[in-house]
């Protein structure tokens, strides 16, 4: 069996491979302070709820966009698995050729995704990920990454808002019936979900008119699913792209 594990800034998710097979996920708080013995009670916890034979994981990679917490990670996995993790960064084989500028400075978690959304669907293909930071990208029909746009998430985004606005309240992320409203709950909520929405329709038409290309689109996150059923094109949710990702550049790298 292998074991996935995606760091995000939010959360870090887990998930266990029996062959092609997800079987197993988990998805707790990213806490960058938490040492490698803390990182290996969480695991052995997990294993030990699930009822899951940790002996039989004979494979590990991660993906981290939070270094303080790479590495007691893998020395987690190690403890509790006996299995040195791979690590996406340079040197591990992706399969993706990465047309811009610095390479390096590209997040794992957006490799994996892009490397996982290409296995699944092809290309031309454009990816959406929704978590603390929101990331369009875009990968042609030969498995080639050309960037992308960067804004902040939805979460930051009505955080900002409400935090800096004194009368504004904090808010669920339900849409309202309409797009003007009459209430300031209903406002703020039209402003963040239609606001994406349409953000995320714009994107994919500028994406589009500039490569010329039809494209597939999915999306990933946990706020995906509220987002892109406010948009008008058609936006498929892949929950588990990024682990999907992960399994595959594990066994492009297994020696």
């Amino acid at each position: 069996m292998l074991l996935t594990a995606d760091v995000g800034n939010t959360n870090i998710k887990l998930g266990i491979f029996d062959g092609d097979v997800l079987r197993y996920k988990l998805r707790f708080a990213t806490n960058d302070k938490m040492t490698s013995d803390e990182f290996a009670v969480e695991l052995y916890t997990f294993f030990q709820i699930y009822r899951i034979d940790y002996k039989k994981i004979d494979g590990a990679i991660i993906s981290s966009v939070v270094p303080k917490v790479t590495d007691p990670l893998r020395e987690a996995i190690e403890i509790v698995t006996k299995v040195r993790s791979l690590i996406i960064g340079p040197g591990l084989k992706s399969g993706m050729d990465l047309k811009i500028d610095r390479p390096e400075t590209l997040g794992g978690d957006i490799v994996c995704g892009c490397v996982g959304a290409y296995e699944k669907f092809g290309g031309p293909v454009i990816v959406i990920f929704m978590g603390t930071a929101t990331v369009i990208a875009y990968v042609d029909e030969n498995c080639a990454y050309h960037g992308g746009i960067i804004a902040p998430g939805v979460g930051i985004s009505l955080d900002a808002l409400t935090s800096r606005g004194a009368l504004l309240p904090a808010v669920d992320l339900q849409a309202p019936k309409k797009s003007i409203c009459t209430n300031t709950v209903d406002c703020i909520r039209s402003g963040v979900v239609n606001g994406t929405a349409c953000m995320l329709d714009g994107m994919i038409d500028r994406f589009i008119k500039e490569t010329g290309k039809e494209c597939k689109i999915i999306a990933t996150g946990g706020l995906a699913p509220k987002m892109i059923r406010n948009c008008t094109h058609q936006i498929s949710f892949e929950e588990n792209i990024i682990l999907d990702g992960l399994k595959t550049i594990y066994y492009r790298n297994r020696k």
